[in-house]
């Protein structure tokens, strides 16, 4: 992959941050968004690159916010070649289950983590087919495992058959579509208690590009990272 321009939603932390610096550092063209504008244009200062950097304030769960960051990637830097449903969440009072959590903390963690990378692929196959390019979206090992009453791993569970229904829809189209499932990953997702054994973000934002580097002609499913000492 040479010069193409990636769209990364809810890219100003973790691993679509280390993601976005990855891809930069290889000479690619970079969209990032996020909700925050603070903490996107920290991300922004902080990462340079301004010729090949564009930050957009937009809420993945947004219909016209995704939309017209799908626009304006496209009207910045003339095509889209690949883009990355990365934008995740998760409530506060995780992991309380179905059973004793606050059910007022579920609606924005459903919207991102389901309705958003739907909403991603919808603005941008169009311009994902006229480059044959590709759709990645970032999963989980929750999204294979089941854990007691678990609302998150079910948002989970239902990107790995979102991803599996769109490569049945978007191959025909000539558009790849990978679904990446990262294991525990030190990130703001533990809140500070990520477990000893976990994933620092860079191996799987390394797992994304390799995605994102394989030929026009490659349909790369499925890639799962765990850390070793993962039990599950």
């Amino acid at each position: 992959m040479t010069g193409k321009t990636v769209l990364i939603t809810g890219a100003t932390s973790g691993i679509g941050a280390h993601t976005a610096r990855l891809l930069l550092e290889r000479g690619h063209r970079v969209a990032v968004t996020g909700r925050d504008e603070s903490k996107l244009k920290s991300f922004l200062d902080e990462t340079g690159h301004p010729d090949r950097l564009l930050g957009i304030i937009a809420d993945a769960a947004d219909w016209p916010a995704t939309q017209a960051a799908v626009t304006r990637t496209v009207s910045h830097f003339g095509a889209l070649h690949a883009a990355v449903a990365n934008a995740g969440f998760i409530p506060a009072d995780h992991p309380r289950t179905i059973a004793d959590g606050d059910p007022e903390l579920w609606v924005p963690m459903v919207l991102t983590n389901v309705l958003g990378p739907a909403l991603l692929a919808n603005a941008a196959l169009p311009h994902l087919e006229t480059t044959g390019g590709r759709l990645v979206l970032i999963g989980s090992v929750a999204g294979l495992k089941n854990s007691p009453a678990n609302l998150y791993s079910a948002t989970k569970w239902a990107i790995t058959g979102m991803a599996e229904n769109l490569r049945m829809y978007a191959t025909s189209r000539g558009i790849g579509v990978t679904l990446v499932n990262p294991g525990m990953t030190d990130t703001a997702f533990w809140q500070g208690g990520a477990p000893p054994f976990a994933l620092s973000p860079e191996p799987v934002a390394e797992a994304i590009c390799f995605a994102l580097g394989q030929p026009s002609d490659v349909d790369l499913n499925t890639l799962t990272i765990r850390p070793i000492g993962q039990p599950a």
